[in-house]
């Protein structure tokens, strides 16, 4: 397995920053699944469900998403949880 991390590691490091870039992409499309993504703040409660989608953060503090009515979404981090669903 150790060697299998090793080759990996090696063909990144000849890759140029745009193909790792894309292998990165290529990758999270793979990953691609299912969520419920809620959003609680006092009295204020938000449900939305993700169907082959993704989830991504920024450093900023939110999470960025589709809605299944395709409208994109921004939420922040502090007050969600996301949960894969089967």
């Amino acid at each position: 397995m150790k060697v299998i991390y090793l080759i990996g590691l090696i063909f990144l490091a000849g890759c140029t920053q745009d193909q790792q870039n894309q292998l990165s992409r290529k990758v999270v499309e793979i990953l691609d699944s299912d969520y419920l993504i809620t959003y609680a703040n006092g009295t204020t409660s938000k449900t939305w469900t993700i169907k082959n989608g993704k989830v991504t953060s920024s450093d900023k503090g939110y999470y960025y998403f589709w809605d299944d009515k395709k409208h994109y979404v921004q939420v922040p981090i502090v007050n969600t949880i996301i949960e894969e669903i089967d």
